[in-house]
């Protein structure tokens, strides 16, 4: 693979030579199956928790209302079950409590030992998955597994942020998201088959499949070099520029590396990161990391893949119909975050938001109209046209989704934090990330068994809410050095610019 050489501009006029090295790809390749892992998580439980045999071993309640008619049982109630909806939900819970861990990690032990502990704690959740005798085993599984989503999601995203060339920072993090859409794709595709299998014992194999990006991302973990700013960051100068001179592919790296020296001094000034996240100047990128997370979540996204299979069902699909759809949306995901990885370094982060809000809008208004006509409680009056399009309009969300909030919830905020707060600031969006994503997991078969179709109409309410966000309150960050964000983005914008009075003092008193 050749090296393509470009040249980065500092703010203070000096070119940072950079080149597209395979280490740095190869690196973000290995690191990016962190997302592999987690999409597979979300993917695989909805499949499996439609499998009769699945639901007839751990909650037999639910197997007996699926299996059995009764005239007054809601077309939109079948799966209501709090232990069901736990089972989904106790990864997010654990990976909530375990990103403030990986934050301490992330920052003493560096961005590569944690995605190694990642690692770890996702073999020993499959395991236990796999081999669940009851409903206990199975969600201590699943606490193990969201252990590993937070140590994961904490330190992947900084690893890519570090380590990318700024010109193309925003498509090597996407890598991440894509290895999500990815795990979904194959958990969806791998759902489909052990349905299939005699004797119920099919979702072993889909639970137990999870250790290969498990041990994917274990074994990348061990064979890359930390990045440049974390070595630093932790005294290990020699070492950090070592690492800058194999990941740029050139000797010329004084420049970047003297800044990224800078950085790191004032950051370990910072003795407490979270309180520093506090101070004025930290706003900006403290109040938008929040709200893109809530935002992720409100799209609905993960109410559809976590539930795809079951949502697919309780619209009148059959149990193999409802898996298919699953797959047809899990490569739709896929495909629409390579549009996200073309684009984003070209056309910024806040067209592919805003053009996704429109078409997220629209998408989910059609499938609430057709639901509220055509889906009734009892009955199950959908033609098969009209289930075809609500087939269509699923996909038609999925794609403007992962070509938008979906990598780029993540991207945004991994490169916005200065250094003294970027592990701090990367917990806190994992963890109001964790917080949606379990209380979407937690209550959205219940919402959907209240609200019926209204739930769609929720949804989409909040996309406008967020377009709205996006348009007013979200600078454009495209090809900005992740070190200048503060120069070049805070102070620049028509909002923010005003929580920046204390940075600009300093320098004038430092001047």
């Amino acid at each position: 693979m050749p090296a393509a050489g470009f040249a980065v501009t500092s703010s203070s006029g000096v070119e940072f030579e950079a080149k597209i090295t395979p280490v740095v790809i190869i690196s973000c390749m290995m690191a990016a199956s962190g997302g592999l892992m987690f999409g597979y998580d979300v993917g695989i439980s909805g499949g499996v928790t439609s499998m009769p045999s699945f639901l007839e071993e751990f909650f037999p309640v639910v197997y007996k209302r699926t299996q059995q008619h009764v005239a007054d049982d809601s077309n939109y109630c079948k799966y209501n079950n709090e232990s069901l909806q736990l089972f989904t939900s106790s990864l997010y819970l654990a990976a909530l409590i375990a990103t403030f861990f990986a934050s301490y990690t992330t920052r003493v032990l560096g961005r590569k030992k944690t995605m190694l502990i990642a690692g770890v704690f996702f073999i020993v959740g499959t395991i236990l998955n796999a081999a669940a005798v009851n409903l206990l085993m199975l969600i201590l599984g699943r606490i193990s597994l969201g252990c590993g989503v937070g140590f994961a999601n904490q330190a992947v995203p900084l690893f890519l942020s570090e380590i990318a060339p700024t010109r193309i920072r925003g498509a090597l993090n996407i890598l991440f998201q894509f290895d999500i859409t990815v795990g979904i794709l194959f958990a969806n595709l791998i759902n489909y088959g052990t349905s299939k299998i005699e004797g119920g014992w099919g979702w072993r194999v889909s639970l137990a499949l999870a250790g290969i990006p498990a041990l994917l991302l274990t074994i990348g973990a061990l064979m890359v070099d930390d990045t440049p700013n974390s070595l630093i960051e932790r005294g290990h100068l020699e070492e950090g520029k070592a690492v800058l001179k194999k990941i740029r592919g050139t000797e010329n790296v004084e420049p970047e590396y003297l800044e990224i020296l800078e950085a790191s001094r004032i950051a370990q000034e910072v003795k407490h990161p979270f309180r520093n996240l506090k101070m004025r100047q930290n706003r900006p990128p403290l109040v938008i990391a929040i709200w893109l997370q809530i935002f992720q979540q409100f799209t609905g996204i993960n109410a559809i893949m976590f539930y795809a299979p079951v949502l697919f069902n309780t619209l009148g699909f059959g149990n193999d119909a409802s898996l298919y759809s699953a797959v047809i949306t899990g490569a739709v995901n896929v495909l629409s975050t390579l549009v996200s990885i073309y684009f984003v370094d070209k056309i910024g982060r806040r067209m592919l938001l805003l053009e996704a809000g429109v078409q997220m809008f629209i998408s989910q208004m059609i499938i609430a109209v057709v639901l509220g006509v055509k889906l009734q409680d009892n009955t199950n009056s959908m033609s098969h046209g009209l289930a075809i399009v609500v087939v269509v309009m699923v996909c038609s969300f999925v794609s403007s989704f992962a070509w938008s909030f979906g990598p780029l919830g993540w991207l945004i905020p991994s490169e916005t934090f200065p250094l003294e707060t970027r592990s701090a600031g990367q917990s806190v969006t994992v963890c109001v990330n964790m917080v949606f994503t379990f209380v979407i997991a937690q209550s959205f078969l219940s919402m959907l068994c209240y609200m019926k179709y209204g739930i769609f109409l929720f949804f989409s309410g909040w996309v406008v809410v967020m377009s709205l966000f996006v348009m007013f309150l979200l600078p454009e960050t495209k090809g900005i050095p992740i070190e200048e964000m503060t120069d070049k983005v805070w102070k620049q914008h028509w909002f923010w610019k005003r929580y920046m009075t204390d940075v600009a003092e300093k320098g004038k008193a430092s001047a």
